[in-house]
């Protein structure tokens, strides 16, 4: 059986794909892995960055010896799959990403990782912070500026800035209409320096992957992988 990657966002965590398996352990051997510090996963005592999470999914897919896989991954997930067809090729069938931002800069992951305050989050957004202890326990509130010097550095030096158009793998890039982390305009320029890519922009949809219409994305992925 052919098998499908489901890779989560930074904060995120594997269970946001629960809406989906259903239907997709139809088409695939499901795999959804957790990013170091995510979940019940350890955070490491070295800093978290896009290279550790391409390598922690290359040795996932070694281990299983995965090849030829389906890769869907939300947000930060699918900037690291895509970083994984760069280096790995050979192994990818093909791509989607979801609410993936492609235009980072410095200036603009500083702005970013600033939302990420364990305290902050605490005192003006507390239902958020109990979703972040309840996917990921205590550590949560470490897990928050981890998180956010991995956003620093991805701005200081974005992997897949100047490579894109070296990724011939077929890729489907999505992006929610009311997105406000992701813009349209940075998710149709991605799409344009694929060589091999279609675009899906979601009506009526915002970034966390629990405020996607699953009848809507599980149609998109059907259409882009030939399900029946």
């Amino acid at each position: 059986m052919r098998n499908l990657i489901l890779l989560h966002g930074a904060l995120g965590h594997h269970n946001i794909f629960n809406p989906y398996l259903e239907t997709l352990s139809r088409y695939f051997k499901v795999h959804t892995p957790l990013f170091s510090g995510h979940g019940d996963t350890e955070l490491p005592a070295d800093e978290i960055n896009i290279e550790k999470y391409n390598k922690e999914l290359a040795l996932y897919c070694k281990d299983r010896n995965l090849t030829d896989v389906f890769i869907l991954g939300h947000s930060m997930g699918g900037y690291i799959a895509l970083c994984y067809a760069l280096q790995f090729p050979e192994n990818v069938n093909s791509i989607i990403t979801l609410g993936t931002k492609f235009d980072w800069t410095e200036e603009q992951a500083v702005k970013e990782s600033k939302m990420l305050n364990p305290d902050v989050i605490l005192e003006k957004v507390p239902k958020y912070a109990q979703l972040l202890e309840s996917q990921h326990g205590s550590k949560w509130r470490q897990l928050l500026p981890a998180v956010a010097d991995l956003m620093i550095d991805l701005g200081k030096n974005p992997p897949l800035k100047n490579n894109l158009n070296t990724i011939n793998n077929p890729v489907q890039i999505m992006v929610g209409d009311k997105d406000n982390m992701v813009t349209i305009e940075e998710s149709v320029d991605a799409y344009r320096r694929l060589p091999n890519a279609k675009l899906a922009v979601l009506p009526d949809t915002k970034h966390p992957m629990d405020k996607v219409r699953p009848s809507l994305l599980l149609d998109l992925i059907k259409d882009f992988w030939n399900l029946s």
